[in-house]
């Protein structure tokens, strides 16, 4: 113990630190690697699309940053160990992992054909995991290796007609548990669950009226959430505020839950 003023600046500081976001893009893995950034860190944008994850790119080279895209398809494990690759190459190391890429697909149970099953499972949850485990030698040599899955709030509730989606967030929150018990005591793993965002992934589903209206009102903040809300709890996760915090979840859907 010390009787020194907890240094709660610093403590949230990126500086030196090699982050990798998958779905890095757009909506929230935009937001994650623009807010990292803005910490310090150097970002490795990785999405499907090279020209979204270039603008990215220098969206925060123009702000002073680091960065560098790698296009990537998460559902592809060669593409997997290549992002990892890259990353080593470009930046020297990994310390962060953010893995909020995914497949959304949705629709009524009963009409959800066998593939899709395993285009849901296959990039929202054999993906992840692959990643992680190629990237685990190089976080294993950080002094302060971090990863954090981005599931959903529906993965502890279930959510008609995104049933196949949810499930694939379930799956991932159990494996991020086990990730944490494996891999401790030096990698700390977490999870975020977002409630409604107003990304590109939602917006189709947001903008039915009623649809919009229900989910305004299932939340105890009445509205919907703009991305940039979700870096806070990312950056706790991601820095050394949360030195003492694996294998949990922080939710952060405006009181959805509640």
């Amino acid at each position: 113990m010390t009787d020194q003023p907890y240094p709660v600046r610093p403590s949230f500081d990126l500086t030196g630190r090699v982050a990798v976001v998958t779905g890095g893009s757009r909506g929230l893995g935009r937001a994650i690697a623009l807010g990292f950034a803005d910490a310090g860190a150097r970002v490795v944008v990785a999405s499907r699309k090279a020209d979204a994850c270039e603008a990215v790119v220098e969206e925060i080279t123009a702000a002073g940053g680091a960065a560098l895209a790698v296009p990537t398809n998460v559902g592809r494990p060669e593409q997997l160990t290549a992002l990892v690759e890259a990353t080593v190459d470009g930046f020297g190391g990994i310390d962060v992992l953010v893995n909020p890429a995914a497949n959304p697909l949705g629709g009524p149970l009963g009409d959800l054909p066998p593939e899709a099953f395993d285009a849901a499972f296959r990039a929202n949850v054999q993906g992840p995991v692959l990643l992680a485990t190629a990237a685990l030698p190089h976080l294993q040599s950080s002094p302060a290796p971090s990863i954090i899955n981005v599931i959903t709030v529906g993965a502890f509730a279930g959510a008609e007609y995104l049933g196949l989606y949810t499930a694939t967030k379930a799956a991932m929150w159990n494996l991020t548990r086990t990730m944490a018990k494996e891999w401790a005591p030096h990698v700390r793993v977490n999870a975020i669950a977002p409630g409604p965002f107003d990304t590109d992934m939602m917006g189709p589903t947001l903008a039915q009226p009623e649809f919009h209206r229900r989910i305004v009102a299932s939340t105890l903040a009445k509205r919907i959430a703009d991305p940039a809300e979700i870096v806070g709890a990312a950056l706790f996760l991601a820095s050394d505020a949360s030195s003492f915090v694996t294998g949990t979840c922080v939710t952060v859907d405006g009181g959805l839950m509640a």
